[in-house]
């Protein structure tokens, strides 16, 4: 039903070539442009071997790659904003030439659009990502098994997801700075996170009503399905400011998320509601529909923002990474502004776009 839902739930169950470079801007002395180039070679050459840690032990990269394949599903946003184009991607929410959202499409520029791959719910497809010829395969933002990993293992190094999180729970921050350390651009990587740390610094600064202020995201899936602390979607809200729910973990347990009992409803009723929907005006009414829902206080008092998830804002709300982030900001800071500004005549707009 909800495809920003169903990447995950699928992957759980089973659970970014562009080189970043520099050129002498022809001023005729070939010399001149010659040893520029060669020195920037070998700057980038200097960062390997790198060795990364992940679920499955550690991954050695021995030399700056150059084709490389997305298995995790937000990966490819890293590997663009450090200047390189992936061959092949891992398609998560559909419907985007290359699996790139339109908040990365400026970073594609002339360069072919990646193959690509899918997983339905076996897996990688590993013979078509055998037929890429990688020098490099990242599951950071994935949820790979043991043998999944050998197996992708026997073509290229492999980045499977860290150890410390869920799969997929790897924060955006550490996943940039991961892949940055893949690719050779450890401090680039770093700058870019901080770039995206100050946009919702400044949002939050501009936004002092939302320290403090509870808020959750949840989604109407087979009932009502609400996001754990772990899940990169619940770390938009306290990265703003907010705070979740006392007993939301308790209640979901160690998982990104899960559906609520009737009897904790009380879960959604924060002075913020984010819902990812499929139709905004037929669900809004549906839910409040629902006696329970429609007694509580945020309802009662429009609290809610509504997020239509087949759209790019809805798409870039789930997929959180470094380069759709910002663009996410852009439309949801409004929203929340609306919801907790006190004043139950304000209406939560939908973005113009």
């Amino acid at each position: 039903m909800l495809g920003s839902l169903r990447g995950t739930r699928l992957a759980a169950a089973l659970v970014s070539a562009l080189l970043l470079f520099t050129t002498a801007c022809g001023s005729g002395d070939d010399s001149g442009s010659s040893a520029e180039n060669a020195g920037n070679k070998e700057s980038a050459n200097s960062a390997f071997p790198v060795s990364i840690p992940h679920k499955y032990g550690s991954t050695s990269i021995k030399a700056e790659p150059k084709r490389i394949v997305t298995v995790g599903l937000t990966d490819q946003d890293a590997v663009l904003a450090l200047g390189k184009v992936p061959v092949g991607t891992t398609e998560w929410l559909g419907g985007y030439k290359g699996a790139i959202g339109p908040w990365a499409a400026d970073k594609l520029g002339s360069e072919k659009a990646p193959t690509v791959l899918k997983d339905t719910g076996t897996g990688p497809q590993t013979e078509k990502i055998a037929a890429l010829k990688p020098d490099l395969i990242l599951a950071v933002y994935g949820g790979l098994t043991k043998e999944q990993y050998e197996t992708l293992s026997k073509f290229a190094p492999v980045v499977a997801q860290p150890k410390a999180y869920n799969d997929f729970g790897v924060p955006w921050q550490e996943q940039t700075e991961i892949i940055g350390k893949a690719l050779g651009q450890e401090a680039e990587a770093k700058e870019l996170v901080e770039g995206v740390q100050a946009d919702f610094k400044k949002a939050a600064t501009d936004n002092p009503d939302f320290a403090g202020k509870t808020a959750v995201m949840a989604t109407p899936y087979e009932g009502m399905f609400v996001f754990g602390s772990q899940d990169p979607r619940s770390r938009l809200l306290t990265d703003l400011g907010f705070k979740l729910p006392t007993d939301l973990d308790k209640v979901i347990g160690d998982e990104f998320g899960a559906n609520i009992s009737k009897e904790r409803t009380d879960l959604l009723d924060t002075d913020a509601l984010v819902w990812i929907v499929s139709d905004v005006a037929k669900d809004e009414a549906k839910l409040n529909k629902n006696a329970l829902y429609a007694d509580l206080n945020v309802a009662k008092q429009d609290r809610e923002v509504f997020v239509k998830e087949a759209s790019d804002y809805g798409n870039s709300v789930s997929f959180v990474s470094v380069l759709s982030l910002p663009y996410m900001l852009e439309r949801l800071v409004p929203q929340l502004a609306a919801a907790v500004d006190g004043d139950t005549a304000t209406k939560v707009e939908q973005p113009a776009s």
